[in-house]
């Protein structure tokens, strides 16, 4: 039988790729069911249905918060961990592990603080309205106790998929979002909870995910084991997990930032009914996001531990692979929104106006999807191999330095104002591939040169 250790060095990287993407896509796929199912629920809700989505779209910006402390931990320790596994460096990829494990639980106990005793000012100045405040408080405050699992969950099985145990993973996200579509009828509509009962089914979920995956990386099967003696912080192995995450945290804190720049813009400009329709785009948009993560995830392991065993050949291979394959669904996905978004509108809303008012609009927004598989390959690459400040730089141009400042330029060049806060996303992830294109063709030949 093949050395567990050794099937990232020596199995053809086409079957690699897809072996370890297949789980990881379908636990993003899973995963994309757990984070909208509620949306899809409430804004299905009789009454106020419409109002009600509103109000947890805009609680989005703090949930990505959450995910994005959890990335700023997890995305740069994994690879860490598998370029050490790639230079037969195991006690050292497990002290990683556990630093990052005692890390999560402190940014967890600290975030929670945070959400439970500020969440109605956050939100009030995130976007919601008089209309919408009462359904977004209502939905946070459970939400924020179930902060530690959610990122516990996040956070850990990304080790999981570092190892190449993409399977496991997947199961993971599986055990918790069967639980959440099962029990979000039940406390939405059968105890007549509302949005407070799609809250909860939600960190109930969660918990027991946090419960298989603590379980697996405890037990006996998984390489890397979370030990008693290696959950002291230490310096030297923390604070580089966290120069590496920083990309990824960049990325999602800014989706944060953004939403609340849309949120704001689209309330002034064209109401409560355009916020509706943001939340319905940020829905569609995870339907590209997810999978393509989970796709650039299951190539991850292969590179990271490849570029540790100073593999060029494979690196190169691995990357090639992976810009088809994201570049080939973020197509497929365009073309679809394309041709039909009022499929993808009517998934979330039953309310006639919000879904006639959406469906342009969301032809509009994602109009720059086609090329964002490049994008996706490019970043998670650059990840991989280490390479901190190239992922920041590429995660700081699309949001901070095109994005938000377009939110702002376009409505003041086009008299439909609100049809222009939505083109600002399409304008800046055009310009923003580009970028990221030219600046990895550079360092990507860099990089190979570094152990070739």
């Amino acid at each position: 039988m093949e050395n567990r250790k050794e099937f990232l060095a020596t199995e053809p990287i086409g079957r690699l790729l897809f072996r370890l993407s297949i789980p990881t896509v379908v636990a993003q796929l899973i995963n994309m069911l757990y984070n909208i199912v509620d949306r899809i629920y409430i804004g299905h809700m009789p009454g106020d249905g419409s109002l009600a989505l509103t109000g947890v779209g805009v609680c989005m910006p703090l949930i990505m918060l959450v995910s994005a402390f959890a990335a700023l931990v997890s995305a740069g320790g994994a690879p860490r961990a598998s370029i050490f596994m790639g230079e037969k460096k195991i006690d050292t990829a497990e002290k990683t592990l556990g630093n990052c494990f005692s890390l999560q639980i402190v940014v967890s106990l600290v975030l929670t603080a945070v959400l439970l005793i500020w969440n109605k000012d956050l939100l009030l100045a995130f976007g919601a309205s008089e209309n919408t405040i009462g359904y977004a408080t209502e939905y946070m405050s459970i939400y924020a106790i179930g902060t530690l699992f959610v990122q516990m969950t996040l956070g850990m099985n990304t080790f999981i998929t570092a190892q190449g145990f993409t399977s496991v993973s997947m199961i993971s996200v599986i055990i918790g979002a069967v639980c959440n579509i099962a029990l979000d009828p039940i406390f939405i509509f059968g105890l007549d909870m509302g949005v407070r009962g799609a809250a909860l089914a939600t960190i109930i979920s969660q918990m027991l995910s946090c419960l298989w995956i603590i379980s697996f990386l405890c037990g006996k099967k998984t390489q890397l084991r979370i030990r008693r003696e290696n959950l002291k912080l230490e310096a030297k192995i923390i604070l580089p997990c966290i120069a590496l995450g920083a990309a990824a945290f960049v990325m999602q804190s800014s989706e944060s930032v953004i939403s609340v720049c849309f949120n704001s813009s689209l309330l002034k400009y064209g109401g409560d009914i355009a916020v509706g329709a943001m939340t319905i785009m940020v829905s569609v948009m995870q339907f590209a996001m997810l999978p393509l993560q989970g796709i650039a995830q299951g190539a991850q392991p292969i590179t990271s531990y490849n570029f540790g065993a100073k593999n060029a050949a494979r690196v190169k291979k691995t990357f090639r692979l992976l810009l088809i394959t994201c570049l080939t669904y973020s197509i497929a996905l365009w073309a679809a929104v394309m041709l039909a978004p009022d499929a993808f509108v009517k998934i979330f809303t039953s309310d006639v106006a919000l879904a006639k008012f959406a469906a342009p609009m969301l032809r509009i927004y994602l109009g720059g999807l086609c090329l964002f598989g490049i994008q996706i390959a490019c970043q998670m690459t650059f990840t991989s191999l280490g390479k901190a400040v190239n992922s920041i730089i590429v995660a700081v141009v699309r949001k901070f330095v095109l994005l938000l400042p377009l939110i702002y330029i376009m409505p003041a060049l086009f008299a439909d104002k609100t049809k222009a806060v939505y083109m600002a996303e399409p304008v800046a992830d055009i310009i923003a591939v580009t970028f990221t294109a030219i600046l990895f063709t550079f360092q990507f030949k860099k990089a190979l040169k570094e152990i070739s």
